[in-house]
């Protein structure tokens, strides 16, 4: 289990990970506009989870800094995690 934070407005949503050097716990953004997220201005590798509207994972992918992803699915929720922190599959059902 993993302490998860919530970017449930425009300016969390903004800043995510942004200039963090370490974290200890995963970010969930909510998606409002689009299936797509940048690592600019990071500095650390995430793992990305993609989950759509029954918080189920569709995507997954590990990201460097200066990286940007679009997932081809229709994404609801994104957690974004320290690399290797959780070990979640595409399919996985999250309960938060």
């Amino acid at each position: 289990m993993i302490k998860i934070k919530i970017a449930d407005n425009y300016f969390k949503r903004l800043i995510g990970l942004m200039f963090k050097r370490d974290i200890d716990y995963g970010l969930l953004i909510i998606l409002k506009y689009g299936s797509s997220i940048h690592t600019c201005f990071m500095l650390f590798t995430i793992d990305v989870y993609f989950l759509d509207e029954n918080k189920i994972i569709i995507d997954k992918i590990t990201l460097k800094p200066w990286r940007y992803y679009k997932t081809r699915k229709k994404a609801k929720y994104v957690i974004e995690v320290k690399e290797n922190s959780i070990n979640l599959k595409i399919g996985d059902r999250l309960d938060f």
